[in-house]
């Protein structure tokens, strides 16, 4: 198939700009050395990127942590806002920028940099004795070498308002289909004092619909055959016309925060990562929210007699242009290692180093829920990497968002969408 012109002036882009990237990563090849890494005092300050450092308690447990067991080097987070880390970080590292570790939000990013020579190998660490026991290390294995290290393992499940479904007198069962699913939501909207419950929410990520379809049918997000998107939109998008879910325009415009609205009781139920576990647990514990959660297992498609799910670890790598890079590998193995796993286990998060001491404190935290449906959300049978890392995973995700919103706007119809995916996936980054 014969490209457009349009499609062959958004290669031309992507290419010239990762030339660029990469002349600057071989220009930056000297920066990796640990020469110069004592600051004033004799002591050693890492800089690190993260996301919304407020409402990410991970973030400072771990820096916490690492620093009362290394006085000598002092953490200097680098806060990005969440929506827009992944630009920045690209801006940052194509720049030249000397920020020491880099936190690498999903797996997506990480072959985009890994890609343009802009981290440090650390394939030593990954192949160690405790890095070989790490869940979802496998996402970051680039022809035998790695560049970062996963520091948590995350996974979907859906997140419900037990009131709400006291009040309506439904239950939630520990194998929902999807069909289910749709109807509780509609179920539980309502109207509650002037303001609108949802009976669901999906956040605008494109993942909330194409992730989960791929790996409930085995479909191939790089292959670009999107056929198995179909049924997964047919659901979002009658829950968004039916009025039980919050509408994706709306949704993007407001820039919705999916805390806010489960928090707030604005909706009953959310599909979301692990992750969101720990910033719930921090909420309750300040006081500022009363919501009475639980969790379950995703919900499955007809006749499927497990639980299959999706999700992604999150790593630390090392900028390939640091100047403290013995201090940054130390901070990347000890995030990855025991000490790591204990200090954000504490705060809710799931650790990628899995032991059945580190699972039986997490669950002992204080306003974790301890009904046995919730416990069995965290034994899906089956997780599936969110989004498969290859050369060409950040230009295909690039068009599968794009054409995820058009469809859930209206501009296109479900049809017109996923061909337009599979057309422009096939003559713009496969052909």
């Amino acid at each position: 198939m014969i490209a457009s012109k349009a499609g062959k002036r958004r290669r031309f882009v992507r290419c010239t700009g990762v030339a660029a990237a990469l002349a600057l990563a071989v220009t930056a090849c000297g920066g990796g050395g640990g020469s110069g890494e004592q600051a004033s005092g004799g002591k050693t300050t890492l800089t690190v990127t993260v996301w919304n450092l407020a409402k990410t308690p991970e973030f400072t447990a771990l820096f916490d942590a690492f620093q009362r067991a290394n006085p000598d080097i002092t953490i200097k987070p680098v806060d990005i806002l969440a929506d827009d880390y992944p630009e920045k970080v690209t801006t940052m590292l194509a720049g030249g920028d000397r920020t020491d570790v880099i936190t690498m939000k999903n797996v997506t990013d990480y072959s985009r940099y890994s890609s343009r020579g802009q981290l440090v190998d650390i394939t030593d660490l990954a192949t160690s004795a405790d890095g070989a026991k790490l869940a979802g290390l496998p996402a970051f294995n680039v022809q035998g070498k790695y560049y970062a290290l996963p520091y948590r393992q995350d996974f979907w499940l859906l997140y419900y308002n037990k009131k709400y479904f006291e009040q309506a007198g439904v239950k939630m069962t520990d194998h929902l289909t999807w069909d289910e699913y749709a109807k509780l939501a509609r179920t539980l909207t309502k109207e509650k004092g002037g303001k609108k419950v949802y009976g669901a929410y999906h956040h605008t990520w494109r993942s909330v619909v194409q992730a989960i379809a791929a790996a409930q049918t085995g479909g191939d997000q790089l292959g670009g055959d999107y056929s198995f998107f179909r049924d997964q939109y047919q659901l979002a998008l009658g829950l968004q016309k039916d009025g039980a879910t919050l509408d994706f325009g709306t949704a993007k415009a407001q820039k919705s925060d999916y805390k806010t609205m489960f928090e707030s009781g604005a909706t009953a139920m959310l599909p979301m990562g692990t992750w969101y576990i720990a910033g719930i647990l921090s909420a309750k514990e300040k006081g500022a929210t009363d919501v009475d959660w639980a969790l379950a297992p995703m919900p499955q498609r007809p006749g499927a007699t497990g639980a299959t799910t999706f999700g992604s670890p999150t790593a630390f790598a090392v900028n390939r242009r640091t100047e403290h890079a013995d201090a940054a590998k130390k901070f990347v193995r000890f995030a990855a290692g025991p000490a790591g796993a204990e200090a954000i286990g504490k705060v809710g998060v799931v650790p990628a180093l899995q032991s059945p001491e580190i699972t039986k404190a997490y669950f002992s935290l204080k306003g974790m829920p301890a009904d046995e449906i919730s416990k069995k959300a965290f034994q899906p049978g089956k997780v599936v990497l969110e989004m498969p890392v290859s050369e060409h995973t950040s230009d295909i995700d690039t068009i599968l968002n794009e054409e995820h919103e058009l469809i859930m706007v209206g501009d296109k119809s479900i049809d017109e969408g996923i061909g337009s995916m599979g057309d422009r996936v096939k003559s713009e980054v496969l052909d």
